[in-house]
């Protein structure tokens, strides 16, 4: 949105608790160092110039709540830094909440404490320190059998396509790197358990492109596929599990990822219970067909956060920030005589009605299954028509030139393909730390 604006005809702020932008599809790469975490990230400062003037303000900081009758917004200093002020108010007179969302655990008991998730890069580098650890740790002399088997578990929770990547590119690692640096009564013994509560993994697939999937992962002989298997519980060193039949079942982990989906983030439920009757739907912001959010004037939402007809992926959440940013430079002259007075709520209601509404374009969905092979599936957003699926090499080198395409900068391509390169030549570095 911001590289769509006009921001010249604007007084601009971001706040945001992290001053970069990060390429989401990418992240799955980073937990095994297919990509290295610096390559998917762009500061977001590199944005708030235009030709060489300062047109944009950022304020490196958390919302904490959202006042939508004061227009204003509370927010404080989560960094580890911390200055003799650390909580401010900002007033607003448009305000574009695009806060993504959190991970969503169902309210099962442990997960926040023991699971790791994959939303931000601090979550890779957790997943990547603790896989490293356990296979050092299971190499302890003396150590006990069912210990080993423990320790070199890997368990991923979430059939989607993100818990899916993450299967593929962990049996990458182990048989292309593991197996290289560790001995093989180590490497041998590792094993990974996708576990998903539906049916089938993949469900935004067709079906002919699930089967291909769950036969690919489950050739692996170290790879598991347990459908119709519910999480109930997750401890530090287990998590209990229901099966199809209802019968529980413990098993031991050495490194549990968390990928199951979406909730709201606590400003967004903030914000929504200060608006009321017009947010009534949990999983986030209620917004028009132009993203304005329903019983608030002069809020709007995109990405994640809010609750729309499309699904919650990047490109859904990109096309909708290109599309308010041009819609705010039709408006700028509207919402500038709104603001000081010489149009009223209605007027300003006439001329967004004026604007058209948002189109989406679906590009298709992809996902990586591991060992160079991808999946796609190219069908109507709507998903009434027919659609087009591929799978194999070829998809794969579709998949990585789709993903290439669409990160933010060229610096970013360049050291995104130059990572896949390197990863290939010299392998993934297996050091901790």
């Amino acid at each position: 949105m911001l590289r769509k604006m006009h921001t010249d005809q604007f007084n601009v702020t971001i706040v945001s608790p992290r001053n970069y932008f990060l390429f989401t599809p990418l992240l799955p790469g980073t937990t095994t160092g297919t990509v290295e975490s610096r390559s998917i990230m762009e500061p977001i400062r590199k944005y708030c110039k235009r030709s060489d003037a300062s047109e944009v303000d950022f304020i490196e900081a958390e919302c904490l709540s959202i006042d939508p009758v004061r227009k204003t917004v509370k927010c404080f200093d989560n960094s580890s830094v911390k200055g003799l002020v650390s909580e401010f108010e900002l007033p607003y007179d448009q305000l574009v909440v695009g806060v993504g969302a959190d991970n969503a655990t169902f309210g099962i008991p442990g997960v926040r404490e023991n699971a790791c998730f994959m939303k931000e890069i601090s979550d890779t580098r957790m997943i990547r320190d603790r896989i490293i650890d356990c296979l050092e740790t299971a190499g302890y002399p003396g150590q006990p059998s069912a210990e080993i088997d423990r320790l070199l578990h890997f368990v991923i929770v979430g059939g989607g396509p993100s818990g899916v990547e993450i299967t593929g590119e962990l049996n990458d690692f182990i048989e292309r790197d593991i197996k290289k640096h560790y001995p093989s009564h180590l490497a041998d013994r590792v094993r990974i358990t996708l576990v998903e509560a539906l049916p089938h993994i993949l469900t935004v697939f067709d079906k002919t492109i699930v089967e291909h999937v769950e036969k690919k992962l489950r050739s692996s002989p170290k790879t598991k596929v347990w459908t119709q298997t519910a999480v109930t519980s997750v401890k530090e060193r287990e998590l209990i599990v229901k099966d199809q039949d209802k019968v529980e079942k413990v098993i031991p982990y050495g490194v549990l990822v968390w990928a199951t989906g979406n909730g709201p983030r606590l400003v967004t439920k903030g914000l929504m219970q200060s608006i009321g009757a017009d947010q009534n739907v949990r999983r986030g912001l209620v917004v028009d067909e132009y993203f304005r959010v329903k019983g608030a004037d002069g809020i709007w939402a995109i990405g994640d956060c809010s609750v729309t007809p499309y699904a919650a992926t990047a490109q859904v959440a990109s096309q909708q920030g290109r599309y308010l940013g041009r819609l705010f430079n039709d408006l700028s002259e509207d919402m500038y005589r709104s603001v000081k007075g010489k149009e009223s709520l209605s007027d300003m209601d006439k001329f967004v009605h004026k604007q058209p509404l948002f189109k989406y374009h679906h590009m298709g969905t992809l996902a990586y299954v591991g060992d160079h092979n991808a999946v796609f599936e190219l069908k109507s957003a709507d998903g009434k028509s027919s659609s087009t699926t591929s799978e194999g090499l070829a998809t794969f080198i579709l998949w990585r030139s789709a993903y290439l395409s669409k990160c933010l900068s060229i610096r970013n391509r360049v050291l995104v393909a130059f990572d896949w390169v390197k990863a290939s030549v010299f392998g993934r570095d297996v050091s901790r730390g």
